[in-house]
């Protein structure tokens, strides 16, 4: 058997693959090819290098030829590099929504969910998130939130970027898409950095997480009260890629108060309503403090004597 080799001739600029057999041995007729392939098909610039400045001895001067080794292509070729803040950027809200979906969390929440699901609106980076106990959830979380967001904003979500997993990928969700006038984009294969902002996102937001929950020595079981805090601060924090408003206020056009807010998991004794007790009753019960409530002016609070979840102004 011979050996097979490929060289690509380059032509008027167009790559043209033609493969040789040749004996053992033969040498190639091309001195600048044997000592590519004598110092293991360094590259011509390398080869170069050493006989135009005499590093060593015994090699002529080496020119780079017109044509590229198969062998190299094979053995060398490389991904091109993701280039740094030359995405497109949308010019208004839900022109593009950027989602991922973090997980499988191993230790269920207080509640069972397993999963993490954020939208991040490209133009204002203002996130909304959802915990899922199964991944088939994600269709619906996301017929929930396309809901939410057109009908406080008034436009349309327009594109819809993430990766290609399956609970994205579904006929279901696809089909919605194009009803929908939604245009999708994915990822390409093992490929994250194309979905950089949610990728960004998820690993700030749990990090975040992680550090409240470590500093106030909480069980790993506090992991979606503790995420669900850090995307209501992240939307109060100052981000690069838009100017002297927070998110929240990019998207929703009114400056944001921060007097209201308090340490995750400090004390907080939340009130009791007269029509709760009785006579003697205790008029509040001690909690700890785990956020704020998105569908009341409240505090979240949780009594892990109870494990009830309580909302209430009074704290």
């Amino acid at each position: 058997m011979f050996p097979l080799r490929m060289i690509v001739d380059v032509k008027n600029g167009e790559e043209i693959a033609a493969v040789t057999q040749e004996a053992f041995q033969s040498e190639p007729k091309d001195e600048n090819w044997l000592w590519h392939l004598r110092f293991g098909h360094l590259n011509f610039g390398g080869l170069n290098l050493l006989s135009r400045k005499g590093m060593v001895r015994g090699l002529p001067l080496i020119e780079k030829p017109d044509s590229l080794c198969g062998g190299c292509i094979l053995g060398k070729q490389h991904r091109e590099s993701f280039p740094s803040g030359k995405s497109i950027r949308a010019k208004a809200s839900l022109e593009i929504v950027h989602s991922d979906l973090c997980g499988l969390v191993q230790t269920p929440s207080l509640t069972g969910s397993h999963y993490i699901l954020t939208f991040i609106d490209d133009f204002t980076r203002k996130t909304w998130v959802y915990f899922l106990k199964n991944k088939s959830e994600v269709f619906e979380k996301f017929c929930n939130f396309k809901a939410l967001v057109e009908n406080q904003s008034g436009q349309h979500i327009k594109v819809l970027r993430t990766d290609r997993g399956g609970e994205y990928i579904s006929k279901e969700f696809l089909c919605f898409c194009r009803e929908n006038g939604i245009h999708k984009q994915f990822t390409t294969r093992y490929t994250l950095q194309q979905n950089g902002v949610a990728k960004r996102k998820n690993r700030t937001i749990m990090d975040m997480a992680k550090s409240m929950l470590k500093a106030k020595h909480l069980p790993n079981d506090y992991w979606a009260k503790a995420v669900h805090y850090a995307v209501y601060i992240l939307n109060r924090c100052p981000t690069k890629v838009v100017m002297n408003r927070v998110p929240e206020e990019a998207w929703s056009g009114r400056k944001q108060g921060v007097t209201h807010m308090k340490v995750f998991r400090c004390v907080a004794y939340a009130h009791i309503p007269d029509q709760l007790r009785k006579k003697l009753d205790n008029k509040g019960e001690k909690c700890i403090s785990i956020g704020y409530s998105e569908e009341s002016k409240a505090y979240k609070s949780y009594n892990p004597s109870t494990k009830k979840l309580i909302v209430s102004r009074d704290v």
